[in-house]
């Protein structure tokens, strides 16, 4: 059995790292890179970088930040936020990341997909899914959560499948920042449907919300930001609470 991932994550604008509830209300958390270590040592399997400003902005990623992170990690690192071209991806690589992270520019041109993965490998393209619910399904949003683009989340998700992306991460805009629990139905849907690995993201505030979505929706990674943060929970008590309920993590 393959062992379940915990994967901090910073959203970063500006430089710093940066959290709020639903996309909005944005509040200053720390320092990137000193965050970064930090969950290395705490154990965490991966770490995920988006600078949530750069699309909205027309720019790529912070390259001199991730360039500093990326020089002082020794666990892979994905990197989103921004990269609308093959050659922003590749410059992003080039720093330091060892994953790239797609989202709006993929939804408006699907296949910037192919192009990534032919080039560097399917399980360096990772879609970024940002789904909100509408009626009995989920509707995918770009611009970082500010607009709708009419896809149905799950027909996006196995299209960009088939066109080469090895993982989604899969964030529920209903549940982001507000510690009520992971989307379980949502997480289960795409983790049963689709080829690839499925990260969970949304909602997490303490370690029972990672057993659920685990055990309940087949998760293969969770994705947090708030509760290690904030210092609520570190990675090991999560890992350590996962073990405990015979969740395979690595300790």
């Amino acid at each position: 059995m393959l062992c379940k991932r915990i994967i901090p994550c910073l959203d970063v604008s500006a430089g710093r790292t940066v959290k709020g509830i639903r996309f909005q209300k944005l509040r200053d958390v720390g320092d990137p890179v000193e965050q970064a270590l930090a969950y290395q040592e705490q154990g965490a399997d991966e770490l995920v970088f988006l600078d949530i400003s750069a699309t909205n902005e027309g720019r790529e990623a912070l390259l001199h930040v991730v360039e500093a992170v990326a020089l002082r990690l020794m666990m892979p690192f994905t990197v989103g936020g921004g990269v609308s071209s093959l050659e922003r991806a590749t410059r992003l690589l080039e720093s330091g990341a060892d994953k790239i992270a797609v989202n709006t520019a993929a939804v408006e041109r699907p296949e910037l997909i192919d192009e990534i993965a032919s080039r560097y490998g399917s399980q360096c393209c990772i879609l970024a899914v940002d789904a909100r619910r509408k009626g009995g399904s989920w509707e995918v949003l770009t611009h970082g959560g500010r607009r709708s683009s009419g896809r149905d989340a799950l027909e996006w998700a196995r299209e960009a499948a088939s066109r080469g992306a090895g993982e989604i991460l899969l964030t529920s805009w209903d549940r982001d920042g507000t510690l009520s629990g992971f989307d379980l139905e949502l997480t289960r849907l795409f983790s049963l449907k689709l080829p690839v690995p499925v990260i969970a993201s949304g909602g997490a505030a303490n370690p029972g919300h990672f057993l659920e979505v685990f055990r309940d929706a087949a998760a293969d990674a969770a994705l947090a930001a708030s509760i290690f943060h904030d210092g609520t929970f570190t990675v090991r008590e999560i890992k350590e609470e996962l073990r405990r309920n015979e969740i395979e993590v690595r300790l």
